[in-house]
């Protein structure tokens, strides 16, 4: 169950373009695993103008040492409510909820696993890729992003991975080109079991089509925009097929935000199919 908070600030440094927000979160990091996220409320914990909390994957967590339990959260600068946040600094109070959502599903048996990252969506595969060595996994990881500023977690990827392939848009670092570009090859080499991926869904899609080309299991974290982050607003839906065949809007907050990849209808996303059980029939239409 997640816990609310108040934490604080313990650091906030960059990384490229990136900003890493470590903040002290009592309880929240013997609770966390690799896929969840946590909200944080905006602006002032008596009155804000932004009401809406905003979601950001766990990137890593710490339960000991001297500031406690602590967790690590990587923001993009991207609107006021996330330019407000990597203004903070040490001492500043937040107000915390984690961690929530339904994490990576991690294999039993040691396995063979690759971890593909897209930009700051890179952020909880550092954190996964712990947890798999942990078990015995061989863990091999792709990382791109449109420019070599724009990359995350590059560095504490090649501490813990077997390999790591690195690709940019503008060949700016690593290969030039897509992660999907890459992906095959590094699948085939490393007789990978399961892909877990994270990033902008366009990328997710082609992860999953390509994991499913190569016969095996894929699981992806998606990015759809939450408002409240508990499954009550529904703003967050997307068409996914259950194990009976029939497809259901799920939340990403509470459902997700992992799923697997061969079961999420990518190209329907941010639609309702009319196939979708409880969909609104066409006009002139009795059920």
């Amino acid at each position: 169950m997640p816990v609310q908070v108040r934490g604080e600030v313990v650091s906030v440094r960059r990384a490229g373009q990136y900003h890493v927000l470590t903040v002290t979160a009592p309880g929240v990091p013997e609770l966390a695993r690799p896929g969840n996220f946590a909200t944080l409320a905006i602006g002032d914990l008596d009155s804000s103008g932004l009401l809406l909390r905003r979601a950001f994957s766990i990137h890593g967590v710490q339960s000991r040492g001297i500031y406690g339990g602590t967790i690590d959260l990587v923001i993009a600068d991207a609107g006021p409510g996330t330019h407000w946040l990597t203004q903070r600094r040490r001492g500043d109070v937040l107000d915390i909820v984690a961690p929530l959502g339904r994490p990576f599903a991690l294999p039993r048996d040691p396995v063979s696993c690759v971890l593909v990252g897209g930009g700051y969506g890179a952020a909880p595969l550092v954190f996964l890729a712990e947890h798999l060595r942990e078990r015995g996994c061989r863990v091999d990881v792709v990382l791109g992003a449109s420019t070599e500023e724009k990359l995350f977690g590059v560095l504490e990827a090649k501490r813990i991975a077997s390999t790591v392939t690195i690709t940019t848009d503008d060949g700016s670092l690593g290969e030039t080109g897509l992660v999907t570009d890459h992906l095959r090859g590094v699948i085939d080499r490393a007789a990978t079991d399961v892909v877990y991926a994270c990033g902008p869904m366009g990328m997710l899609a082609a992860v999953a089509d390509i994991a499913a080309e190569a016969g095996i299991h894929s699981q992806c974290a998606v990015e759809e925009s939450m408002a409240c982050g508990i499954g009550v607003c529904m703003t967050c839906v997307l068409p996914v097929i259950g194990e009976d065949g029939i497809t259901r809007m799920l939340r990403s907050c509470v459902e997700g935000p992992v799923f697997r990849g061969d079961r999420v209808r990518w190209q329907d996303v941010g639609t309702i199919p009319p196939d979708t059980l409880g969909a609104p029939m066409p006009e002139g239409r009795d059920r």
